[in-house]
C-alpha cells in the first residue's frame, strides 16, 4: 500500500484511465502525478474488490474507500518474501522480461504480499544495480503537443492607437507533424483552453493524449513528480474523453515536438507577419490560417510527402470521434456550506442540502449552470444567476424543521437583536419577513449583529436607526455607516421611526426584552 492514501477523486480518475481510455500504468501516473507502482497497486485492489467500471452512481467516496482499503488482518511476514536469486535470473537470461512483469507473477502467487515498490527496493539492494531506460516514439493519433509560442504579434486599436499583444498558440500531432496555430488575446484559462476546442475541431478528432508544457493555466502546480492539473483542464480532458500528460519540468525531451513546432511557426509564420499591421484579431488569424495551409502542405525534405498528406494518411483514421457538442467552458471553486445551506458564487447564493452545513464542497459553473459535488458526487444543481445579493433556493434543501437546525432560529436572532436595542430588533424582523425564506435573511443578520462586539451595542442600534430610516437593509450599509461615523450624526425627528415593511411578525422591542440570545 502507497505511503500516502490517494484522494478518492484521484483513485476514480485512475481508474477512468485505465479502463475508459485504455492507457499505460506509467501515462497513468505521469498524468496523474503518482508512481506507475502506485497506479499498479490501485488497480489490483480495484481488482480484488471486484469493482467493475464504470463504478455505479450509488457508489460514493466513502463506500469506494472501504472497498479498496478494508481492514488489515496480521500475517506472518516472512512467507512473503521474494527469491530473489530467481529474479535475478529471470531478468538476466529471458527477453523483454521486467521487474514489473516479475511483481505481478509474485502478487498472483501471494495477494497479501508486499507492494511494487518495496519489491524493486529489495531487489536492487540485493542486486546492487539496475539499468532503466526509457524510449520515446510517437505512435498516430497518440499524442498532441501544445505550447505557446514565445514571439507575439501586436495588435492596434484604430479608435485609440493602444497596442496589445496577442499570443500564438500552437499545436502539433506527434507522428504527422501536422500543426495548427492561432492568436489569442492572452494565455488565460478562456484563452487556454478555447484555443484547445479550436484545436480539436480543426484536427477533426481527438488525440489519446495532450501533453502541454507546464503553462500556469493549464498546470496550477508544476512539479516533476506531482504536476497538478487545473479543475477546468482536466474537465475539458474528461469532454473529449482525453488525457493530460504534462510535460516534466527541465525534460526537453518531453516537449521537443511542439518546440519543433514552435519554431516552424515561427519562421514560416510569424517572421512573415513581422511589416504588417493588424487592428483585430480576427483579422491576424485569417493571416495565419493563410500561412497555415502552406505550411502544412510544404513538402518534406527528407521524407515523402507533406505535414497534411502525413495526417491524412496516418493520424487522421487513428483519432477519436469529436464528442456531439464542443466542450462549454467550466470554472470550478472550493466552497464551505454556510449556516443558512448555501454556498457563495460571486455575490449570488445557491442551496444545497441542509445536511451539509459547515462542509466543503466544490461547485463547477457555467455562463448557464451551476452544479455542487460532494466528494465527486452531486448535490445540487442550479441556473445561474448574475443577481448580486439574491437568493436561489431549492426547496427540498431545507431541513423539515427550522427549530431543529443547528439551533438557529428567527427567535434567536430577535432575542439577540432586542437585547441590542429596538431599531436593531425592527431591522432584523424586516429582514427576515424581507427573504422568501427567513434562513436567507442568516447570513447577513450574523454579520450585521456581530457588529456589536466591534463598535458596540449603542452604536450598532443608532446605525441601524439610520439604515432603517434611508431603507439600506444589508450588512454591507450598515458596516459602511459605521466606518464613516454616519451612525452619530442626528436624523430628523419625523421620521426617526420609519419602518420599510409593514407585517405582523414585527412586534418591536417590547416582544423580547425580558429574553437574550
Amino acid at each position: 500500500m502507497p505511503k500516502k492514501r490517494l484522494s478518492m477523486r484521484k483513485i476514480r480518475e485512475v481508474l477512468r484511465l485505465k479502463y475508459e481510455c485504455n492507457r499505460s500504468n506509467r501515462e497513468i501516473g505521469h498524468s496523474c502525478g503518482i508512481g506507475s507502482s502506485t497506479v499498479s497497486d490501485y488497480l489490483q485492489r480495484a481488482r480484488m474488490a471486484g469493482l467493475d467500471w464504470p463504478l455505479p452512481d450509488q457508489l460514493d467516496d466513502t463506500s469506494l474507500e472501504r472497498r479498496l482499503f478494508p481492514p488489515a488482518t496480521p500475517r506472518n511476514e516472512s512467507q512473503f518474501i521474494p527469491d530473489f536469486q530467481k529474479v535475478h535470473n529471470d531478468l538476466q537470461s529471458r527477453k523483454k522480461v521486467t521487474l514489473n512483469l516479475l511483481w505481478q507473477e509474485y502478487k498472483e502467487q501471494h495477494p497479501e504480499g508486499y507492494q511494487y515498490s518495496w519489491f524493486c527496493k529489495s531487489y536492487r539492494e540485493w542486486a546492487a544495480r539496475l539499468d532503466v531506460v526509457m524510449r520515446h516514439d510517437h505512435r498516430a493519433g497518440e499524442k498532441l503537443f501544445v505550447d505557446y509560442a514565445g514571439q507575439t504579434i501586436d495588435i492596434v486599436n484604430p479608435a485609440t492607437g493602444e497596442v496589445n499583444k496577442a499570443q500564438i498558440f500552437v499545436a502539433v500531432l506527434g507522428a504527422s507533424s501536422y500543426t495548427y496555430a492561432e492568436a489569442t488575446a492572452g494565455q488565460g484559462i478562456e484563452d487556454w483552453i478555447g484555443s484547445h476546442v479550436r484545436a480539436f475541431s480543426f484536427y477533426g478528432g481527438v488525440p489519446e493524449a495532450v501533453v502541454p508544457d507546464n503553462l500556469k493555466s493549464g498546470v496550477s502546480k508544476p512539479n516533476r513528480y506531482e504536476p497538478d492539473i487545473n479543475p477546468t483542464y482536466n474537465d475539458l480532458a474528461r469532454h473529449y474523453q482525453t488525457v493530460i500528460l504534462p510535460a516534466r519540468v527541465r525534460k526537453p525531451r518531453d516537449k521537443a515536438k511542439a518546440e519543433s513546432g514552435v519554431l516552424l511557426v515561427e519562421r514560416w509564420i510569424l517572421a512573415k507577419l513581422r511589416n504588417h499591421t493588424f487592428f483585430s484579431l480576427d483579422e491576424l488569424n485569417r493571416e495565419i490560417q493563410r500561412l497555415l495551409l502552406d505550411l502544412n502542405s510544404k513538402p518534406f525534405q527528407k521524407l515523402p510527402g507533406s505535414r497534411k498528406s502525413r495526417f491524412e494518411e496516418i493520424d487522421k483514421p487513428a483519432l477519436k470521434p469529436l464528442p456531439a457538442v464542443p466542450y462549454e467552458l467550466a470554472y470550478w471553486k472550493k466552497a464551505t456550506v454556510h449556516i443558512d445551506y448555501h454556498v457563495e458564487l460571486e455575490r449570488h447564493y445557491y442551496s444545497v442540502p441542509y445536511t451539509l452545513v459547515k462542509k466543503k464542497i466544490d461547485i463547477r459553473y457555467t455562463a448557464k449552470t451551476v452544479e455542487c459535488f460532494y466528494r465527486n458526487k452531486r448535490i445540487a444543481s442550479h441556473l445561474r444567476d448574475d443577481r448580486p445579493g439574491h437568493h436561489t433556493t431549492v426547496k427540498e434543501h431545507m431541513p423539515a424543521s427550522h427549530r431543529k437546525y443547528l439551533e438557529w432560529t428567527p427567535d434567536r436572532f430577535k432575542r439577540w437583536a432586542a437585547k441590542i436595542g429596538p431599531q436593531t430588533l425592527t431591522l432584523t424582523e424586516t429582514l427576515l419577513v424581507k427573504r422568501g425564506h427567513p434562513q436567507q435573511a442568516y447570513r447577513s443578520l450574523l454579520g450585521i449583529l456581530r457588529l456589536g462586539k466591534s463598535y458596540g451595542d449603542e452604536r450598532l442600534e443608532a446605525a441601524c436607526r439610520r439604515a432603517l430610516h434611508i431603507n439600506a437593509l444589508s450588512y454591507r450599509s450598515i458596516e459602511s455607516i459605521l466606518k464613516n461615523g454616519l451612525d452619530q450624526k442626528a436624523l430628523p425627528e419625523n421620521n426617526s421611526k420609519t419602518t420599510p415593511v409593514k407585517h405582523d411578525n414585527i412586534r418591536g422591542a417590547g416582544y423580547y426584552t425580558s429574553t437574550t440570545h
